[in-house]
């Protein structure tokens, strides 16, 4: 794979004194029309063995192009606060909105990597990160982000000279750590790793650049020109061009109801016993919350349901158990200016809670297969792919010790219309109901069928929907509680 690499690929200088200035012009003028449009956002992956130029290179990068509108990230060793959440959303933290660039060193890939070669990892957990990168990177180019990943090769003579030479001169001799020469006398197990890593992830949406290090100037000249092609490539294509891929999975729709009209609306329960329900599942859930291992892991509760189901009251009993210091409550609406311009799931892991605490979402990233479906605000591709994006995010999650719950509060159009009345002629509830929850109610059939598509492709082993009956408020709220209490009982 690198032998191409080793060849001994150099420019001279006047070559380059001569490119370089043209090259910059048009950088520049890409980018400015990238600015303009803000259609799509560019990812530029910095990788390469140490020592083969990857910092002068961002420099150069930075130099030649307006850096206000490039975002350099040195992701290096995570904080605490990254540890306590899922390994991507570090990354997802600095991504740059649609209009600019991002540049990224010790990308999603080095971790995976290093633990390999350390030994950490065995060849078959590498492969399921390297399964989850493609996955993700798909997902990005899917939301319209240009990815290009370049992999900077040194020979190990090539590396050895490399870090002499740096040694020898007082102003770069910092440059070269004991790090540096101990990765240098795994250099061969490094490249075995290496290959396989690229190999792997090297896909025709998020191709791998590898070219040689030892030259800057042939270096810098070469990732320059991909980077200028790829940018006028994307902004000449057509204001209509898809960039999403072909889905690979086929989703077929359900063939009936039955998920939701199974349930049993008629279910009661009183009062009184709701009382005494209602005190034992908020006292059990206060403790639980307080449990020494409760430190160590952390919960996300999802809330969808028919309009007026009942959502805010359910997550009112589930937070009225809860110290206001344990939670957060996001309401999802309609996205911002800023969540528009970056990938669909982003505004959503922002919000993913740290260890020991818990984060509610009063509608979520079901959004894309339930209003977004319905109401044409995505494509078809769009929210048929986002069933095994969603399954991915949510699988994530769980591997990171966060708990799902998530709850779909079902009710009969009936209810639904009493209800909708009862606001109406309530002071202090007018403001829940408005002309667009009465325009989705004529479209009440549609939502049934993309809930029963949704339960079906998304109640996965390890996340499953619990559907609650929710004509009666008491009943509801009672199974919430019940059933969240249980998900932390059984992971503590």
């Amino acid at each position: 794979m690198f032998e191409s690499a080793e060849l001994g690929h150099k420019v001279a200088k006047k070559v380059y004194d001569e490119e370089v200035p043209l090259l910059r012009e048009q950088l520049l003028q890409a980018q400015f029309e990238l600015s303009e449009s803000s259609t799509f956002q560019t990812f530029i992956i910095i990788s390469g063995v140490d020592g083969a130029g990857k910092g002068e290179t961002i420099k150069t990068l930075n130099a030649w192009m307006d850096p206000r509108h490039i975002r350099t990230n040195v992701m290096l060793k995570p904080s605490a606060e990254e540890l306590e959440r899922p390994d991507m959303w570090r990354f997802w933290q600095v991504f740059p909105p649609k209009g600019k660039i991002g540049i990224f060193v010790h990308t999603w890939y080095s971790q995976a990597l290093l633990d390999r070669v350390y030994g950490i990892s065995t060849n078959s957990q590498l492969d399921q990160h390297l399964e989850r990168i493609e996955k993700f990177e798909r997902m990005l180019v899917n939301e319209g982000v240009l990815i290009l990943k370049f992999w900077l090769h040194l020979s190990k003579n090539g590396q050895q000279e490399r870090f002499k030479a740096l040694e020898k001169d007082p102003k770069n001799s910092w440059r070269v750590t004991e790090r540096d020469w101990k990765h240098l006398k795994l250099y061969d197990k490094f490249i075995r790793v290496t290959e396989r890593t690229l190999r792997r992830t090297s896909t025709a949406e998020a191709p791998w650049i590898i070219l040689e290090g030892a030259d800057s100037r042939y270096r810098e000249l070469t990732i320059g020109k991909a980077i200028l092609q790829a940018l006028n490539q994307r902004l000449s294509a057509p204001k209509n061009h898809a960039t999403t891929l072909p889905v690979k999975v086929t989703v077929a729709k359900s063939d009936n109801l039955s998920v939701l009209r199974s349930l049993d609306l008629s279910q009661t329960l009183d009062k009184k016993k709701y009382g005494s329900m209602l005190a034992k599942y908020q006292g059990k859930l206060a403790l639980l919350a307080r449990e020494p291992g409760f430190k160590k892991i952390s919960a996300t509760a999802v809330f969808e349901g028919f309009d007026a189901a009942g959502k805010g009251g359910s997550i009112r009993r589930l937070t009225g158990a809860l110290d206001p210091g344990l939670y957060r409550v996001i309401p999802i609406a309609a996205p911002t200016e800023e969540e528009k311009a970056q990938p669909y799931l982003w505004r959503f892991w922002r919000h993913l809670p740290r260890q020991g605490m818990i984060t509610i979402f009063d509608r979520s990233w079901y959004g894309r297969v339930l209003v977004e479906r319905i109401e044409g605000f995505c494509s078809e591709s769009d929210w048929v792919r986002a069933y095994e994006e969603i399954n991915d995010f949510e699988e994530q999650l769980i591997d990171n010790r966060t708990l799902v719950a998530k709850f779909w509060l079902s009710i009969s159009q009936e209810e639904q219309l009493a209800r909708f009345k009862a606001r109406e002629q309530t002071g202090y509830k007018r403001f829940k109901i408005t002309e667009e929850d009465w325009r989705n109610r004529e479209k009440f059939q549609l939502y049934e069928q993309a809930v029963c598509d949704m339960v079906d492709h998304t109640s996965t082993e390890i996340a499953p929907w619990t559907l609650i009956e929710a004509n009666d408020k008491n009943l509801a709220r009672i199974k919430v509680l019940r059933t969240f209490c249980e998900l932390i009982e059984k992971a503590l």
